[in-house]
């Protein structure tokens, strides 16, 4: 077969057709998106349950459907693939073929090809870039062919566009008639996200605006008790807004979670592995932005939680174990934060070949004796790897670094159980969302500067006995035993304390990836609830600092970045 061949692009007709009518393909990416995400949930349910007829059905009408709405919009290349698998999954129905882990794979191989027509038809409708050609679109539809019944196949009745669609109420309706909506019933409708953010700004700037009203002095005279009552009942509703808002943004983690099971699959199978995915609390609700920047990250310590946690079933039948090894992926909600754990039930974290690794790349002296926390912390490291060989799945050291950063950079923390022979546990704890922030407003001279809470570990007014001097520069403070280094607030950013005597201002003993240091500051303001600013482009890259915002007595308050104020103190 040639090279032509081999390779399916959207046609010159195709594109024109898309590009006179790209509303109802912005509504055909949505809905195909939606199919073939449910498609793939059904699809490993079916590799568990061979004989589940209600997911067999379920991706018909996903495949059904998707041909149906590529016909009406003349997607030969998409209702071709789609007819295709269509045919083989109806040819199961019926009890011609019997569903088992080859078609699995075929039907699998078919939803990603989808997936990626799909995207490149929605790049083509934000950016205009013309798709390139599919390689692979002749093979996949032989290799489907192959693993069906040839006899039944036929070829694929395009739909033209007025012609009606079998089993849909409109061209972009779904596989089945939706049943009527009963009393007090939830409701949605279609929203785009860049309108959800605008809200969700307009309305931070909203409670700004009712904090500066209520903090503005002239509330202070007498008379205006009045006032001050209206005020409340504004400032309740203003909050009550505010949540909705956010709300609104709060998406289920369990979608992120649904990913994860087709990852776990296919690295069991490229392993060798037996491997089950467990998975708990997918009703959760966080930020969309914290579940598309997570992502990443859950990847990768699923993938090693695979690849380095779980025996394979030689090694854990010597070990007394199941053959099968377990992944849990759970999400909760803990004062204020989610929580996520990913654990697995494998050989757990080799302690002694993390030291000597850490030793030899020389984040140990020979005599250290870290704890289990901050040994198991160096796999965070860049290039940081105890893997005998290197792998297609893992070994180089990459991708926990990217984890941490990752978490960082949603102002979370992750932390490492691990009990050899038993299993390994990843604690991720995450803010619920990224447009605001629990802050400790701290006062430097004039200035104000906020330090989020999650970083916080406890607050210290000094004594002369606690602090000390090292090679007659560093400061250190002797707190609950041990030695923190100290970063004098004022110096770094450049301001005049109201003291330079320590014992009159206070410590904030802070934590950046396991590691402790104070912050010496004048005074502690208070604790506040504070809608993050971006500090536009001429402030952006100050070190020490992540952020702005508008304190309530409307004075401008930086908020601080503890990992990178760390540096400045080691």
């Amino acid at each position: 077969m040639d090279r032509e061949s081999e390779l399916k692009d959207f046609s010159e007709n195709e594109l024109d057709a898309i590009g006179n009518d790209p509303e109802l393909l912005g509504d055909f990416v949505v809905e195909a998106r939606e199919h073939l995400s449910n498609i793939e949930m059904r699809l490993l349910s079916l590799d568990q349950e061979p004989g589940n007829a209600d997911a067999l059905n379920a991706i018909f009408r996903g495949f059904h459907t998707i041909k149906g709405l590529a016909g009406f919009l003349n997607l030969s290349a998409v209702a071709e693939v789609a007819h295709e698998i269509e045919t083989l999954l109806d040819l199961a129905r019926t009890g011609g073929l019997t569903i088992c882990s080859e078609q699995i794979d075929v039907i699998l191989a078919g939803s990603d090809y989808l997936a990626r027509r799909v995207d490149e038809l929605n790049t083509f409708l934000r950016t205009g870039q013309k798709p390139g050609a599919s390689p692979g679109h002749e093979q996949l539809l032989k290799v489907i062919r192959t693993v069906s019944d040839p006899g039944r196949v036929s070829p694929v009745n395009h739909v033209r566009r007025g012609d009606p669609i079998p089993g849909q109420l409109s061209a972009l309706g779904a596989a089945q008639e939706p049943e009527p909506a009963e009393g007090g019933a939830a409701q949605s409708i279609k929203v785009d996200t860049g309108k959800l953010d605008q809200l969700v700004d307009l309305v931070g700037e909203l409670v700004i605006a009712e904090s500066l009203v209520r903090h503005d002095p002239a509330m202070a005279r007498e008379g205006q008790s009045r006032l001050a009552h209206k005020l409340a009942q504004l400032g309740r509703i203003t909050n009550d807004v505010q949540r909705t808002a956010m709300s609104m943004r709060m998406v289920p983690i369990g979608q992120l979670f649904r990913k994860m099971n087709r990852l776990v699959r296919d690295l069991a199978r490229q392993t060798g592995k037996q491997v089950e995915l467990e998975t708990s609390g997918e009703e959760t609700e966080l930020d969309r932005n914290i579940v598309e920047n997570l992502s990443d990250a859950l990847m990768h310590m699923v993938r090693n939680s695979v690849d380095h946690g779980i025996e394979p079933p030689a090694e854990r039948q010597l070990a007394g174990k199941p053959l099968e090894g377990r992944v849990v992926l759970k999400a909760s909600h803990q004062a204020g934060h989610i929580a996520i754990a990913i654990a697995d039930d494998g050989k757990g974290l080799d302690r002694e070949a993390i030291l000597n690794q850490a030793r030899e790349r020389g984040l140990l002296t020979e005599n250290a004796e870290p704890s289990d926390s901050q040994l198991f912390s160096f796999i965070f490291h860049a290039g940081f790897s105890t893997a005998q060989q290197v792998t297609a799945v893992s070994g180089r050291g990459v991708g926990m670094d990217v984890v941490r950063r990752q978490v960082e950079k949603m102002r979370g923390k992750i932390e490492i159980r691990s009990t050899p022979g038993v299993g390994t546990t990843f604690d991720i704890k995450l803010p619920l969302t990224m447009a605001i922030i629990d802050g400790l407003v701290t006062g430097v001279g004039v200035e104000r500067y906020v330090v989020p809470v999650f970083a916080v570990r406890e607050l210290v007014r000094p004594t002369e006995a606690m602090l000390s001097t090292v090679h007659e520069r560093d400061e250190m403070a002797l707190i609950r035993g041990s030695l923190l280094p100290v970063v004098r607030l004022g110096r770094r950013f450049g301001i005049q304390p109201k003291a330079e005597d320590l014992c009159d201002g206070v410590l904030i003993v802070l934590e950046s990836r396991g590691r402790y240091f104070c912050l010496a500051v004048d005074e502690l303001i208070g604790k506040q609830e504070v809608v993050i600013k971006s500090l536009g482009e001429t402030l952006q890259g100050i070190r020490g600092v992540t952020g702005g915002a508008i304190l309530g007595d409307g004075r401008v308050g930086l908020i601080l970045d503890a990992e990178t104020l760390f540096e400045e103190a080691v």
